[in-house]
């Protein structure tokens, strides 16, 4: 009682201002030492005055906080839109094989991911070189190179290799693209070593005897007219050579007819003496492979290769690829059925909109008439499309280089019916800026994974998919800790990137895609069969080949339009 009266009357005082606390506190304790009595009899003691903000008050608060945490989570801490902590789970990437990556004192990096269940492998190389490291005069060197480094060596006639390759019950392949070239072998699992030799020759030591070069520039001249029946091919050839103008990436992988025909044995060695150096090659076994059995053969085997230090990024530095807006309109009389594709600037392997853009064709997706599935996809350009018929097929495509990339939509239709398809396209791709369903987005998630992981089902796209992280991804990314990247775990992270894109990232990415509608200003070309990209300050390129003169409008009115419809929904709502 004592104590409580002492609180009271230091409460009681405490409004007297002229009244020092020293002096408060001095009369409170005399008060209550020599008056036990007096205090102990006196009527009860009124209660305090509430204070400003009780306890349950800022119990309340706190727990109105948490519901809005809840209501409005913290995107970067969601899995699928839960505000509920999840356990992940990693014993998928924990059992997965292991990717060994060891480097060679020259430069030469060699790969394996040994499953030793497995009664074959594939035994690969994978350059760093393809049709974007010519000059304009050497265009097709590449693809030329491809086709005769399987013609002889100074140990092997052409005969003796194709038998060699029969007689293992081998498969021996090859392909070349703008910024890749890639020789393979499949094989049982005795037959690697023999595999890894036949590589190893045909790359040090081809012959190109003249007689062999006059006749594969015929089959190559023969191959680029049945590529030129390929609308898909060509299509996507003007687009390149359109979007990227005047730079190494708009030239086509098979070159023009003129350097076919004059390409010699001297163009081809020097391509090899340039390009197929140590540091620019990946050698990859996937299967029945041991590790350190691997190095050692490549060790042996691969001895006079150039050890130039010279990357390709360095290359790409001195001649970047630039993305220049443009419209081509083409009409030819052969093809019943219009084609046509429109892209935009898309991103590199290592720019960190490269998974959003993934997410975003998989959003798009793709349809084709004759195919199963019906008019009610997921996607709803896919469901645009086939309602209303203004279109035969159609597909999203997004490609990756290493310092640009190309995203859009490819698709063939009737002539009468351009009109609507491009105003479908443009729509579905702008409405990526501004609205986007959390369904739509896990479907899309899905779809990615779904592919990435069913694409490496085989030792033959496991050794493509190392070799092509080795320069796309994992060394680009972390060049640091390239000898002691697991690039399978590598992948494994990659699959589960598209689980962490939220509808903003998409928002983000698309605005990116889309210049502001007040800025963009569309060319208009004149059409016929000799018209060429005009270059704008558009943020897109249109392709079109039709048999029939279409509207100068087509997609440019269009585009504008939409925009002004980004601009609002994005910017202002």
């Amino acid at each position: 009682m004592p104590i409580k009266h002492l609180l009271t009357t230091i409460a009681r005082r405490s409004h007297n201002r002229t009244l020092p606390v020293q002096t408060l506190l001095t009369q409170a304790l005399r008060t209550a030492s020599t008056s036990p009595a007096i205090a102990s009899s006196q009527s009860p003691v009124p209660s305090p005055p509430a204070p400003d903000v009780m306890i349950y008050d800022r119990l309340a608060e706190a727990v109105k906080s948490k519901l809005q945490q809840l209501e409005n989570p913290d995107p970067r801490f969601l899995k699928y839109g839960s505000p509920h902590p999840t356990v992940t789970d990693h014993t998928r990437i924990l059992s997965a094989p292991e990717t060994k990556i060891t480097t060679l004192p020259n430069g030469l990096r060699v790969a394996t991911e040994s499953n030793l269940a497995a009664q074959s492998a594939t035994v690969g190389v994978w350059i760093d070189a393809g049709s974007r490291f010519e000059t304009e005069e050497t265009n097709g060197t590449a693809h030329f190179l491809e086709h005769m480094i399987f013609k002889g060596t100074e140990k092997r006639t052409a005969r003796e290799l194709e038998e060699e390759i029969e007689n293992m019950g081998g498969h021996l392949n090859a392909y070349t693209s703008r910024e890749q070239t890639t020789y393979y072998a499949k094989v049982l699992d005795k037959d690697v070593p023999k595999a890894l030799d036949i590589l190893s020759d045909i790359l040090q030591n081809s012959k190109f005897e003249e007689h062999r070069i006059s006749r594969e520039r015929d089959v190559i001249l023969r191959e680029m007219e049945e590529v030129e029946g390929q609308t898909e091919e060509v299509i996507f050839d003007h687009l390149h050579a359109t979007a990227f103008q005047y730079t190494p990436l708009g030239r086509t992988i098979l070159g023009p007819a003129q350097n076919i025909k004059t390409i010699t044995k001297e163009h081809l060695q020097n391509y090899i003496k340039t390009h197929y150096t140590a540091p620019r090659m990946v050698i990859v076994a996937s299967g029945a492979v041991k590790h350190e059995d691997f190095v050692g053969a490549v060790k042996s085997s691969f001895t006079k290769l150039s050890s130039d230090s010279t990357t390709a990024s360095q290359l790409v530095e001195k001649e970047p690829a630039i993305f220049t807006g443009s419209e081509v309109r083409i009409i030819d009389d052969d093809i019943p059925l219009a084609q046509f594709a429109v892209a935009f600037n898309g991103a590199s392997w290592t720019d960190p909109d490269s998974i959003p853009l993934m997410v975003m064709q998989a959003l798009l997706g793709s349809w084709n008439k004759n195919a199963g599935g019906g008019k009610h996809m997921g996607s709803e350009l896919a469901q645009r499309i086939g309602i209303n018929e203004i279109a035969e097929s159609m597909m999203a495509f997004n490609t990756n280089y290493k310092d640009t990339g190309l995203f859009g939509v490819y698709a063939v239709a009737k002539p009468d019916c351009l009109d609507d398809l491009a105003w479908a396209i443009m729509y579905e791709i702008t409405k990526l800026a501004y609205r986007v369903s959390e369904a739509d987005v896990i479907r899309a998630r899905n779809q990615l994974k779904s592919s990435l992981l069913l694409h490496i089902d085989g030792t033959s796209p496991v050794a493509e998919d190392i070799g092509r992280q080795s320069w796309m991804v994992c060394y680009s990314l972390m060049a640091e800790e390239f000898r002691s990247l697991n690039c399978l775990q590598g992948l494994m992270l990659l699959t589960q990137a598209p689980s962490n894109v939220l509808p903003t990232d998409l928002f983000t990415t698309g605005i990116l895609l889309l210049p502001p509608w007040d800025q963009s200003r569309v060319c208009q070309t004149t059409t016929g069969s000799d018209a060429g990209p005009t270059g704008t300050d558009t943020s897109f390129v249109l392709i079109i080949i039709s048999a029939q003169p279409f509207s100068s409008s087509l997609a440019s009115d269009t585009l504008v339009a939409l925009l002004q419809l980004l601009s609002f929904k994005s910017f202002k709502g």
